[in-house]
């Protein structure tokens, strides 16, 4: 996910959204060392999160390249010991293994199928989950994501697909689909139809400054809570990258990718707030879409090594 232009980050607006939403009391990264943020970051890493995306591409590779069990198997592996549940974001060119294998290691799955543009490629991402799904690989559906910030699908052509999954899988396997908090009030058609409520979540890419980030994400989450009304609510990214520049007041950085670490988790954990950190390893190829910051928003970096804390 990237900037949005129109969606900036309000300091009135983050005022009037503090009060009455968590008791969490976030951390001050002036107040400690580098070396003792660290060390807290990597113990919060070592609690264990509700969840997190699955990265697939090592350097030199990208979408559209055809990835191995064997690569998807090393890195479930590593971060099996962290989280419960994965999500991927597609279901071909070797994202099939992604739940195939979570599943062998005891980790739950919110498996997605990539739709856009291209008819072919929706018919065989749509095939693709219903397959998974019916193979007993699949704890939640998501069909599509931020098709709508994309404008590859028109809102009917996207709650087709939904029904067709719906129609297609076990009841018992909850359906949403993925976008940004606020498109959930944009578009209620969408928002009625799904099961879960997917959203995703990010202050960076409204340009918060990260001292108001956590109370501005909590503000994001509310929104989307209250468009769903009663409906699960699912935060399916979330995040902060460790280097790349800056946009309007958000700063890369790694005391900032820490302090949006251990302040997300401890909130989610202390709430019951299901939530997918984005992302676990950092990927290349994403400087093209996203410029430099999009390469650096992993827990672990490109060579599978975590980022902070003791290796």
């Amino acid at each position: 996910m990237s900037f949005r232009e129109g969606h900036y980050f309000s300091l009135e607006d983050n005022k009037n959204s503090e009060q009455g939403q968590s008791s969490y009391q976030e951390i001050q990264i002036s107040d400690i060392s580098s070396n003792e943020l660290s060390k807290l970051w990597r113990e919060t890493l070592e609690s264990g999160m509700h969840g997190v995306c699955f990265s697939l591409y090592e350097d030199g590779q990208k979408p559209g390249d055809i990835i191995s069990e064997e690569q998807v198997r090393r890195r479930m592996k590593i971060i099996a010991p962290y989280t419960k549940w994965v999500r991927s974001f597609s279901c071909t060119e070797g994202n099939e293994f992604i739940p195939k294998i979570a599943h062998e290691y005891g980790i739950k799955t919110l498996v997605g199928a990539w739709l856009g543009d291209d008819p072919d490629v929706n018919e065989k991402e749509i095939e693709g989950l219903i397959k998974l799904a019916n193979e007993g690989y699949v704890d939640i559906a998501a069909v599509g994501n931020e098709v709508m910030y994309r404008k590859d699908l028109t809102e009917e052509e996207l709650l087709d697909f939904i029904d067709r999954v719906r129609n297609t899988i076990p009841n018992t396997i909850p359906i949403g689909y993925v976008d940004a908090y606020y498109e959930f009030s944009h578009r209620p058609n969408i928002t009625a139809v799904c099961d879960v409520i997917l959203t995703n979540c990010y202050p960076y890419w409204e340009g918060c400054p990260v001292e108001y980030s956590f109370n501005h994400m909590i503000s994001m989450f509310e929104s989307a809570k209250y468009a769903g009304q009663n409906k699960r609510i699912i935060i399916t990214e979330t995040g902060w990258p460790s280097q790349g520049g800056f946009l309007k007041g958000a700063v890369a950085s790694n005391e900032n990718a820490m302090k949006y670490f251990i302040d997300s988790q401890n909130w989610s954990k202390q709430n019951d707030i299901e939530m997918f950190y984005f992302s676990s390893f950092d990927e290349s190829w994403k400087v093209g879409p996203e410029g430099e910051v999009g390469a650096y928003w992993g827990v672990w970096d490109k060579y599978e090594s975590v980022k902070f804390g003791d290796k």
